[in-house]
């Protein structure tokens, strides 16, 4: 429960001793334990009381006594020491785009800035610019980085939100008598970004349920103890929010504090139009004040003459009329899943063998999945040369020898080069059953750039899948400068499916993009975790609720194929491109 907050602490000392300039492999250490221990599938507390802490790959000694002293005392002394030679506040610094760490340390042993504030005044002052290396362009980055760290504040993402949402939840079950229980608000809807996390339950001891909630292992501090509403602040500075409602009113709670608020409105309007109020307590008759529903969610829309509604479609972008029209389409459901068609292995930047991914792939049911391991064009991710990518596929037919459960497809996450050339000659993608492609480095250039550099990978007959297609890192980095409308156009005649990669800070295509690429241009999407270790893996369900908030079927999804038919589509674009 609190391995979020551990490797928070330890990335935390790698920021501050690479601003310091220490040894860059000291620095990774600490880079590498908090990833690794922020994926880890057991809790990090039950570790170290057990002694059990450097079973962690790359935990060693020196780092499983500092995790033990903060889990001890709720400090690291080393830590403190760090922060009397560097000031904390650099370490925020460090989360604008466009500034590092080694840039932090500039900006402070020249300027003496500590804060976002003083960098924007310096901006202003363009006293940047006096900087070796610094010019206008430098300056405008690292405004622009300020404006996407401001619009970000407050809001975590997804992937961190959900889980912790579901341990509350899985705390309360075990320890109080629930009637109902569920997320609501932004969470429930699936959104990329959440503020506060909402829950919302029906019991008939409610004050039990409360004191069981502001106990949890993971409070930190009770904002607010109430018997129908608490609020807790947890570790990792998330508040959370529980409110108890009657068993009756449930439904018509759980769909009005869900949302959104544009989608509320309009429900709210229509039903007024039929005679009738909807609050959180139900469903009511205008005329006699009769209450009609509530019990249960489906109750309102059912009454209101249409078909309910998934969370995830409830924006105000035309669901409404759709359900009235009784037309809302068939969302993707983790269960149509088969397959995952982008992961990495420890032949290049994966944490782990592709006998152990294939393993944790089997327990999801999967019938295959696609080891795509980077190239050699990304040096800094170990990527595969041609030698290489031959001598993993003597371990990928090993496995499938002995493995009829599932099918590893021997697959590259290939790199879209400056000029939009791909990194492996095409003798060596034509071996390959799975080639993904992406843009990794450059993507701050020109929008005519990136799109020279996507058209031409899009025209290479070998390239069948692009990964996060925009590149942006969400609170983090925008979208390239790519033509979106350019980018649809080309996979449709290309007949190259586009990625929803699931990773949390990717989300890539967004929403509204993934909608627009097959209802306006036909075009298959894929959704795929880009798993560097196992547990990530189970990020899919990030990706089939972007999927679903963007409308999208099964159809829409080419991993909700079997193999013969998946590779039957993929190999569509070989037979039409190569002569």
């Amino acid at each position: 429960m609190r391995n979020m907050e551990i490797a928070q602490i330890l990335r935390k000392i790698g920021i501050l001793l690479e601003i310091k300039g220490e040894n860059r492999f000291r620095v990774l250490a600490y880079q590498e334990g908090a990833r690794k221990i922020e994926n880890w599938p057991e809790a990090i507390e039950i570790l170290a009381k057990e002694g059990r802490l450097q079973e962690i790959s790359g935990i060693g000694e020196g780092l499983a006594a500092k995790i033990e002293e903060y889990l001890r005392t709720g400090k690291i002394e080393f830590l403190e020491e760090l922060t009397k030679e560097i000031p904390q506040e650099l370490i925020h610094l460090t989360e604008i785009p466009g500034v590092g760490p080694k840039i932090a340390r500039q900006l402070y042993n020249d300027l003496g800035i500590v804060t976002i504030e003083q960098l924007e005044q310096a901006i202003q002052e363009h006293r940047l610019q006096s900087l070796p290396g610094f010019g206008l362009k430098s300056e405008e980055k690292i405004r622009k980085g300020i404006d996407t760290i401001k619009k970000s504040t407050g809001r975590m993402l997804l992937g961190y939100a959900l889980p912790l949402a579901e341990e509350v939840i899985s705390l309360l079950r075990e320890n109080t008598q629930i009637e109902n229980l569920s997320t609501a608000g932004s969470l429930r809807r699936m959104k990329e970004t959440i503020g506060d996390i909402d829950i919302l339950a029906s019991t008939a001891d409610a004050e039990r349920m409360m004191d069981t909630f502001i106990k949890l292992p993971m409070v930190k501090q009770i904002i607010s103890h109430g018997t129908t509403k608490s609020s807790i602040l947890t570790y990792e500075g998330v508040q959370i929010d529980l409110r108890v409602v009657d068993n009756q009113c449930f439904g018509s709670a759980l769909q009005y504090f869900t949302g959104s608020k544009e989608h509320n409105v309009k429900l709210r309007e229509y039903a007024l139009k039929k005679g009738y109020k909807i609050n959180e307590y139900g469903i009511y008759r205008i005329d006699n004040g009769e209450r009609r529903g509530g019990d249960k969610e489906e109750d309102i829309y059912q009454i209101l003459g249409m078909e309910w509604i998934p969370p995830e479609m409830r924006e105000d972008q035309g669901e409404i009329e759709a359900a009235l029209q009784k037309r809302l389409p068939i969302l993707v459901d983790m269960k149509d899943i088969q397959g995952d068609l982008h992961v990495h292995s420890n032949w290049s930047d994966g944490l782990v063998s592709i006998d152990e991914m294939a393993t944790a792939a089997t327990k999801k049911g999967y019938r295959y999945i696609a080891i795509c391991d980077h190239t050699q064009g990304l040096a800094v991710a170990s990527g595969l040369t041609p030698e290489e990518i031959q001598q993993r596929r003597k371990e990928i037919d090993q496995w499938n020898t002995h493995h009829p459960e599932i099918f590893i497809l021997e697959g590259v996450e290939a790199n879209i080069l400056s000029d939009g050339s791909i990194d492996l000659p095409d003798e060596v993608l034509a071996q390959l059953p799975v080639v993904v492609a992406g843009i990794h480095t450059g993507l701050s250039q020109t929008t005519e750039k990136i799109n020279q550099r996507l058209e031409k990978a899009f025209k290479n007959p070998y390239v069948q899948i692009i990964s996060h297609p925009t590149g942006r890192l969400i609170n983090k980095r925008d979208a390239s400068q790519g033509d979106l409308a350019l980018l649809f156009k080309n996979a449709q005649q290309t007949a190259t499916a586009l990625e929803i990669n699931a990773q949390p800070e990717r989300l890539d295509l967004k929403d509204i993009d993934a909608r627009q690429a097959c209802e306006k241009y036909n075009i298959k999407l894929v959704i795929s975790t880009d798993s560097h270790d196992p547990a990530s893996l189970n990020l899919m369900r990030l990706g089939v609720a972007q999927a679903r908030r963007a409308w999208l079927t099964s159809d829409d999804i080419l991993n909700t194929l079997n193999k013969d038919q998946l590779l039957q589509v993929l190999g569509k674009k070989r037979e039409r491109f190569v002569i």
